[in-house]
């Protein structure tokens, strides 16, 4: 089963778990220094915050799947409607490690569809340390840019798979987020 999936970038993570909790009826399933997440029933939807993007508001949204199969599907939807993926395979961000592919629409909102396969106690496992603010997404535009976000491609089109380098350096591993 599906489960809808939104990050939004925060300034004051404090006050935004104190918002969300209230707004949510409910109090976040995970909270770290950065980030926070709450995965919720009635709907069912995996909602998280961090600070870690260059400005708040919407970073990206998603599906979350249960299982490879539904994953598959999801990517052969993406391909069949002749999206480009970005295909991430297994990678590690906001605190878990996922298999995942990223779609982006025609107005630049991120796509990302996962299926996370447990818990990590790091926000990623970069080989080196990111800063908070700072990203370890793949690029996604044919010349490496700044990225505005934490876990989401840049908000350009996914031009193509060869276009993906890691904004960590090139010795880091793959990684993306949420």
């Amino acid at each position: 089963m599906k489960r809808f999936h939104v990050h939004v970038h925060v300034d004051d993570l404090p006050r935004s778990i104190a918002f969300y909790s209230g707004l949510f009826a409910a109090q976040p399933a995970r909270v770290e220094a950065d980030y926070a997440k709450w995965m919720l029933e009635d709907p069912r939807v995996n909602f998280a915050i961090s600070t870690r993007g260059d400005k708040p508001g919407l970073d990206h949204l998603g599906f979350q799947v249960d299982d490879a199969s539904e994953l598959a599907e999801l990517k052969t939807r993406a391909e069949s409607a002749d999206m480009a993926l970005l295909d991430e395979g297994a990678t590690s961000c906001c605190y878990a490690r996922s298999e995942k592919h990223w779609v982006t629409d025609p107005q630049g909102i991120a796509w990302e569809h996962f299926h996370t396969l447990g818990n990590i106690p790091v926000f990623n496992e970069a080989s080196k340390p990111v800063a908070a603010g700072a990203c370890c997404a793949p690029t996604v535009q044919a010349a490496p840019a700044p990225q505005a976000a934490c876990c989401a491609p840049a908000k350009a089109a996914v031009t193509a798979p060869a276009a993906q380098a890691a904004c960590c350096g090139p010795s880091a591993s793959k990684s993306s987020c949420c």
